[in-house]
């Protein structure tokens, strides 16, 4: 679907926007100080000249003049058209989240300093690959005017803490939205005709996948290590820390001395079950046993418990694959795909035998849409290395031996074959069930996201720079 840029879609870019972007300092303000460039209170005794305004105030957070500029060329950057887009309509934006992290703290909501910290490293490896800084941290400390690495790290920590904040204040006031068929059918029937949204040309695509297997000497020799490890911290007082730092595979995580970020018992989800199982078994300051998972093989430390909460330290190592697995896979492979050609089996019957990917291996091979959780890849939407493997391939036709990498830098072999084709039209309540029921319980959820947002205006300490009291804010920030 093609959408021009609404408030309520400023929310939702609000959350990409401060991924990337470095805006102002939150901290708490007088009513009437000036603050300059560098975010630091002007004594006006001494500095009477105004340098760089506030813009807004809300709760504990403020929004500098400078803040909003500096927002439109990090969005313009990051590939956003804000073609139409007015700096009232991005500063609104701005408040919104501001809102949301401040009464995500009013709610006692908590955010883990290791899982931020997690994040400011992704987002800091994302910065260095852009192009203009080439992985030099020199450049990229240039080029958002800071001191030196520390004050970058210290500010990008309070910014992605804040947008955390905000996050789980959101999925908070969303998290009972429901919506029923006859809601969304109601959704679909209000929209008219010659409004009605395109869907672009979507494929079916199936999969099989064959993965080198590895032997159970090459799990031993991890194990074994990972046992290692674990002795000498409580035999020795070694530091987990530091052998996280210098052997663990997941590089991310080793970082941070193998913090991975906390786990809470009441939730499910985002954590693999062995990973879940062990923590939860595991006292505060144990080290546990090796484990498997489909990540590879660990050991963690619970470093704290925190009621319901436990914050998690792991070191994972990889089992090696030897040349000869590598070698009979690619064999099989081969074998899997001939046998399909030759029509001595079809591709759904080989998927259900022969695939070594159990999500897909049970509907032959049937990949799912991570984004919708149907069979059905929008072309325009697909990801670029599965678009690149299929794009020549013809309905029905079997596409050579194809590589991938997995997580643990393991190679695997796969065949894929495009099942079926939908061209381009407009949606069909029938056929597009699902995307338009994820279309009306957005509207549902951006709905009783505006209808909180409007109560907690009310009930919050808010001011609003001169400058922009003449903006026509979609959110009632001027209290008129």
């Amino acid at each position: 679907m093609k959408y021009t840029i609404s408030n309520s879609q400023l929310f939702v870019l609000g959350v990409l926007m401060f991924l990337v972007n470095l805006v102002g300092a939150q901290e708490i303000i007088e009513e009437d100080v000036e603050v300059a460039a560098n975010n630091e209170v002007v004594d006006n005794t001494f500095k009477p000249h105004k340098i760089d305004g506030i813009a807004g105030v809300v709760g504990d957070y403020i929004v500098l003049d400078s803040d909003i500029a500096k927002e439109r060329r990090q969005l313009i950057a990051s590939g956003a058209n804000l073609q139409g887009v007015t700096d009232c309509e991005l500063f609104g934006s701005m408040l919104e989240r501001k809102l949301l992290a401040h009464h995500a703290i009013q709610d006692s909501l908590e955010v883990s300093d290791a899982e931020v910290r997690q994040r400011v490293d992704v987002t800091i490896d994302q910065f260095l690959q852009q192009r203009p800084i080439n992985g030099s941290m020199e450049k990229l400390i240039e080029f958002y005017g800071k001191e030196n690495e520390r004050s970058f790290r210290e500010e990008l920590f309070e910014i992605i803490k804040a947008n955390n904040l905000a996050d789980k204040m959101q999925a908070k006031i969303v998290e009972d939205v429901e919506i029923t068929p006859d809601e969304v059918r109601e959704f679909f029937n209000k929209i008219p005709k010659d409004k009605r949204p395109t869907f672009g040309t979507e494929l079916k695509v199936a999969e099989i996948v064959v993965e080198p297997k590895v032997s159970q000497e090459a799990k031993q020799v991890v194990i074994d290590r990972l046992k290692e490890f674990k002795r000498d911290v409580e035999d020795n007082g070694a530091s987990f820390r530091t052998k996280a730092v210098l052997y663990s595979e997941d590089k991310v995580s080793a970082r941070n001395g193998g913090q991975v970020g906390s786990l809470d018992r009441k939730k499910t989800g985002g954590w693999a079950k062995e990973f879940r199982e062990t923590t939860f078994s595991t006292q505060e300051g144990e080290i546990s046993e090796p484990f498997a998972t489909e990540f590879g093989y660990h050991i963690l430390k619970v470093d704290r418990i925190r009621g319901q909460i436990y914050d998690v330290s792991h070191i994972l190592l990889f089992p090696k694959v030897s040349d000869e697995a590598i070698k009979e896979a690619r064999d099989r492979t081969d074998k899997i795909r001939e046998s399909i050609v030759s029509g001595a089996i079809t591709f759904e019957e080989a998927a259900r035998e022969s695939s070594d990917r159990k999500e897909t291996k049970v509907d032959g091979g049937q990949m799912i849409n991570p984004e919708t959780q149907d069979y059905n890849f929008e072309l325009t939407r697909m990801d670029t290395d599965l678009y690149a493997q299929i794009q020549n391939l013809k309905d029905g036709e079997v596409s050579p031996v194809l590589t991938e990498t997995d997580r643990t830098g393991n190679l695997k072999y796969k065949i894929l074959q495009i099942t079926d084709r939908i061209d381009e039209h407009e949606a069909d309540f029938a056929r597009d069930y699902m995307k338009i029921k994820e279309l009306a319980l957005n509207e549902k959820r951006i709905k009783t996201i505006e209808k909180w947002q409007k109560e907690k205006i009310m009930d919050t300490y808010i001011k609003i720079g001169s400058s922009y009291n003449d903006c026509n804010f979609s959110g009632n920030w001027l209290k008129k």
